[in-house]
Formats: structure tokens, C-alpha cells, sequence
């Protein structure tokens, strides 16, 4: 004879009977595929879901149910709008008991890219940038945003004019007296004296939020990575041999930037209404400096 078990979240009431925005579980690991133009892979993630709890009288919400829909944007599905707005849909339907008429899912894992070097042919190596789609459903109009991180290098263009200016008085101060010079000479003079004084540099972050419609049929991360990357220029490298060093301080070089020229150029390649945020991890400074564009999500 089977007995029967016990499911308190049916049989009692609440004791203080007050009604919820949301409740749910957060960080659940599972394996979520994104399939863009070029790209399919499988990705670890971790998942937050809720659903709202408007009945004050009820004690608790379904939460294996909840854990078991997982299973539609897992198993080899490739996430889409259509995928996760069916989901959300799918988590209220589940607790129509509860009455529940809101949802929301965020999903976040590191979206992997193979990077070609610079010069070397066939050298390249993999870089993992940080992604946060958030889904929800709210009485029946679905939204859908995506987070995502990219590392690239900032050299100060305050710093760059300075080093200049120091390695200009320098080439006076040894040369000053000369009625004139042949370029052999200038360049055993700039071999040995060109870094009297170097720009800092440092590695710097930019977190970019964009809205994404349900009608496409993929996410895009990849393709707003690319344009931020193209915005700014000095995108961080991984594999690198001397020549693809050499072309990176070159890239860096030709894209001065203060934090600020960072945000403008990124928000300048996107949508009106994506969020920008930058931060350049200083090398002068113990802080940081920061820069928004955008309205934030």
C-alpha cells in the first residue's frame, strides 16, 4: 500500500497572509546551446527563475514544477526569443493555482570565441565573455534583455601627449645644436630613446544591455560582441607571438581613448536604447574611471 506523503504547501495556510512579487530558486546549473550565424555550442549555465505569489492565503509555490520546465531551454535547444517567451508562459500556466501571472528568467553563462591572432597565421586562441539574458513575462507582454561583457585595452591620451612631449625635449636636448641630422641618425637615436616615457595602458571592461525583439530567430551576442569589439579597436588578445604583440601596440596607439571616447563609441555603433557602462581598470590610479551612455534597462 502506498502512502500517501505530506505537502504542507497545500494543506496549510500562511500564517501571514501577505502577497509576494516573486518567488522561485536562483542559481541552478544546466546546459543551455546558443546557434548563431557560424557558431553552435554548448554552454554551462546558471539559471534564476521566479514566478509571482498574488494569493496571500497560499504557503508556498510549486518549485519542482518550476525546475522540471527547465528542461525547454536545455537538452540541445537553442536558445531564441520563441524559446524562453514559451517558457515563461509555460512557468504561469503551472501555477494557475497559486494564481500566479507574472514570470521571469535570467540566464548567465560565458559565451566562448575562438580569436585569431593579430599577424601569426593560424594562431588563436579562445576568450569567454560574460553573458545575462533576462526574460520576463508580465501579464502577458514579454520582454527580453542581453548583458554582455568585453575586455579590451584603453591607452590615456593625456598620458600619450606627456610621453610625447618628454621625448620631444629629450631629442632637443641631444640634437638642439645640429644644423642637421640624417634619418640613420634619428633612428639609432629613437631606438634607444623612444620609451624615455611610455603612455599607461590598462585592461578595461565595457558591460553593453541591449533589448532584444522575439521575432528573430537568434540572439545575436556574437554579432553585437563583433561590433563592439570594431567600435573600440583594442580588443584583448589571446595567443600572441612577437609580431601579433607588436601590431597590438600598434592598435592601442592609434586608438587613443579616455573613458569617455569609450562609452561614445560604443553607444555610437548600437541602438538608441542600449545601456552602456565602461570602466578602465587604471594603472595610474588605485580607482578606477567610469562612464555611462544610456538609459539603464
Amino acid at each position: 500500500m502506498t502512502i500517501a506523503l505530506p505537502d504542507v504547501s497545500v494543506t496549510e495556510k500562511a500564517s501571514s497572509q501577505i502577497a509576494l512579487d516573486w518567488v522561485g530558486m536562483e542559481g541552478i546549473d544546466l546546459p543551455v546551446t546558443l546557434v548563431e550565424p557560424g557558431y553552435r555550442r554548448e554552454l554551462s549555465a546558471t539559471a534564476d527563475l521566479q514566478v509571482d505569489l498574488p494569493d496571500p492565503t497560499i504557503k508556498g509555490i510549486h518549485m519542482s514544477r518550476l525546475y522540471g520546465l527547465l528542461e525547454r531551454v536545455s537538452e540541445g535547444q537553442a536558445l531564441t526569443p520563441v524559446a524562453l517567451k514559451t517558457l515563461l508562459a509555460d512557468m504561469i500556466a503551472s501555477h494557475a493555482d497559486c494564481g500566479s501571472q507574472h514570470a521571469r528568467l535570467r540566464l548567465q553563462f560565458k559565451l566562448m570565441a575562438k580569436r585569431p591572432a593579430l599577424k601569426t597565421p593560424a594562431l588563436a586562441g579562445y576568450k569567454a565573455y560574460p553573458v545575462t539574458l533576462e526574460a520576463r513575462l508580465i501579464k502577458g507582454v514579454f520582454s527580453l534583455t542581453a548583458q554582455v561583457q568585453v575586455t579590451y585595452s584603453s591607452t590615456c591620451p593625456c598620458s600619450a601627449a606627456l610621453s610625447r612631449q618628454l621625448i620631444e625635449q629629450a631629442f632637443i636636448d641631444s640634437f638642439g645644436d645640429y644644423a642637421s641630422l640624417t634619418p640613420a641618425e634619428v633612428a639609432i637615436w629613437l631606438r634607444s630613446n623612444a620609451t624615455l616615457a611610455t603612455p599607461h595602458s590598462q585592461r578595461s571592461l565595457a558591460t553593453v544591455t541591449v533589448p532584444l525583439v522575439e521575432e528573430v530567430d537568434d540572439l545575436g551576442l556574437l554579432a553585437l560582441i563583433n561590433r563592439i569589439e570594431g567600435a573600440l579597436g583594442t580588443p584583448v588578445q589571446t595567443a600572441v607571438k612577437r609580431a601579433d604583440e607588436q601590431a597590438f601596440a600598434a592598435l592601442n596607439g592609434q586608438n587613443l581613448m579616455f573613458v569617455e571616447d569609450a562609452a561614445r563609441l560604443i553607444k555610437g555603433c548600437l541602438n538608441e536604447q542600449a545601456a552602456v557602462h565602461v570602466q578602465h581598470l587604471e594603472s595610474l590610479h588605485p580607482h578606477d574611471a567610469t562612464a555611462w551612455a544610456g538609459s539603464v534597462l
